[in-house]
């Protein structure tokens, strides 16, 4: 049977709908999740995996979701580069650039023997590294956001590496392109990638030697939130589309225009526009996430997917940690930052369909790919959540398992304990107003009960007609007639 995707066109009364039960089971999830200290996005990702096509179906088709996750990837890529410190980048751009090409020479290794395990070819095997290379953004992000540490050498750390990782994405798309059959040389592709480092390099320097940038208008429309959002996102997707019709990716363009407005005078007006419309279609991001997840596929190779997701994670974690340390990183900051990294990005779906498309990768390579993608960003959070429990509990030089498993999960047994308490208040409530129902019914059935004893004694009486008193009875006929 086909699982694939099916694109079916629905009425607009069904699409929303539609659209409206899937943000309530996100909203939903996210809260519970959020409720036991895991970030949201975990709940996201489930929402779009149990209503997708392989799910309950409730979603058949997932186009246009996608059309509105890959807005939510450049609107991302739009926003970093509006945040990003161009002092703390390129203090930073030494350690990330050999993070990023140490992960990626680990990752060709890994995909090649992942590759030779599964029978691919050496085209197939490289399209499979270049997705392991990749860590999410996104998913980065939003952890070290949650944990407070976004701002902080962690975070910088982190945000360098992956933002060395995105600029990565432009070759990795050209040599996919190549492998397909199209017709690009490889003089090209080197043409293209030094120039993309050309002119981020130019425009770092550039930027680094004047003050802000003042565009036109700014004072017709520093205070006006509809145009500076229209404003913001026309840039944003311009710029983007200009770089893809170049022939580089199209977060390359949106990267570059979010440094050009972030190094302006009104950065501090576009900001707080931008970040709801972000953090909206980074919602849809996940989803799509979910929509993507073949669970039948998974079910009928559960062990192998399983274990590939762990090996990869587990191995990007060692790795990233142990490049941060090579690189000067403090043992924190390369823990942090190195598990905040452990998963596969969201660019590596962007690789895989490019590889599908160009018949690189078969389609079971795909949705092998996809399906340990999508694991690893929903286990991410738990995986550095859990590292960071180790760590503390190592720290503070715990003897008994029962002792470590309380410390580390305190707050887990806090909240459960809590839970337990609602649960048991709640049931003796119920019990008791059942009781009172039951009571009530009860003396109810009895007063009716009497009301209709009195009732039918009354209709009783009526019938029998009135009682005549024994001293007037008349005599008996027969003693009348003896007497006479």
């Amino acid at each position: 049977m086909d699982h694939t995707t099916l694109v079916e066109h629905a009425t607009p009364a069904t699409a929303l709908t539609d659209i409206a039960f899937v943000a309530a089971l996100a909203g939903l999830l996210g809260l519970g999740l959020m409720r036991l200290k895991q970030p949201p996005l975990v709940g996201f990702i489930i929402a779009g995996m149990v209503l997708g096509p392989t799910g309950f179906g409730i979603i058949h088709s997932s186009a246009y979701v996608q059309v509105l996750a890959e807005m939510g990837v450049l609107v991302l890529l739009f926003f970093i580069g509006i945040e990003l410190s161009l002092r703390a980048f390129v203090l930073t751009i030494r350690q990330a650039l050999l993070v990023a090409g140490g992960q990626l020479l680990a990752a060709l290794a890994v995909g090649m023997l992942l590759g030779y395990l599964i029978g691919s070819d050496v085209a197939e095997s490289l399209v499979l590294g270049f997705i392991i290379a990749l860590s999410s953004t996104v998913v980065a992000m939003k952890m070290l956001d949650d944990m407070g540490l976004l701002r902080s050498e962690e975070g910088r750390v982190a945000i360098a590496v992956l933002i060395a990782q995105d600029l990565a994405v432009i070759p990795m798309l050209v040599f996919v392109s190549s492998f397909g059959g199209d017709d690009v040389s490889y003089s090209m592709v080197t043409f293209k990638i030094l120039v993309a480092v050309a002119v981020l390099g130019g425009l770092l320097w550039w930027l680094g030697r004047r003050g802000k940038l003042r565009f036109p208008f700014t004072e017709q429309i520093e205070n006006n939130v509809e145009i500076l959002a229209l404003g913001s996102l026309a840039v944003c997707f311009s710029a983007a589309s200009i770089s893809s019709i170049a022939g580089l990716s199209p977060v390359y363009g949106a990267f570059i225009a979010g440094i050009l407005i972030g190094n302006s005078t009104l950065r501090s007006r576009v900001i707080p526009v931008i970040e709801p419309i972000q953090s909206v279609l980074l919602v849809i991001f996940f989803l799509s996430i979910g929509l993507l997840i073949d669970l039948w596929f998974i079910w009928d190779n559960l062990w192998f997917v399983l274990i590939t997701c762990l090996v990869v994670i587990t191995a990007k974690s060692l790795l990233n940690i142990a490049l941060l340390r090579l690189t000067g990183a403090d043992p924190r900051t390369a823990l942090v930052s190195g598990l905040s990294m452990a998963q596969i990005g969201e660019f590596s779906f962007v690789l895989a369909a490019a590889g599908l498309g160009a018949s690189i990768l078969h389609e079971d390579t795909y949705r092998l790919a996809i399906a340990v993608t999508a694991i690893s960003l929903l286990l991410s959070p738990v995986w550095a959540s859990l590292m960071h429990r180790v760590q503390d509990v190592a720290q503070k030089g715990l003897t008994t398992y029962r002792e470590a498993l309380r410390e580390a999960y305190a707050h887990e047994i806090e909240e459960v304990q809590r839970g337990r308490q609602v649960i048991d208040a709640a049931v003796f409530h119920v019990r008791l107003r059942y009781r009172a129902v039951r009571l009530a019914v009860y003396h109810r059935k009895a007063l009716k009960a009497t009301k209709a004893a009195e009732q039918a004694e009354q209709m009783a009486s009526q019938e029998a007609g009135p009682d005549v008193p024994e001293e007037q009875a008349p005599e008996p006929v027969l003693e009348k007639q003896s007497q006479a």
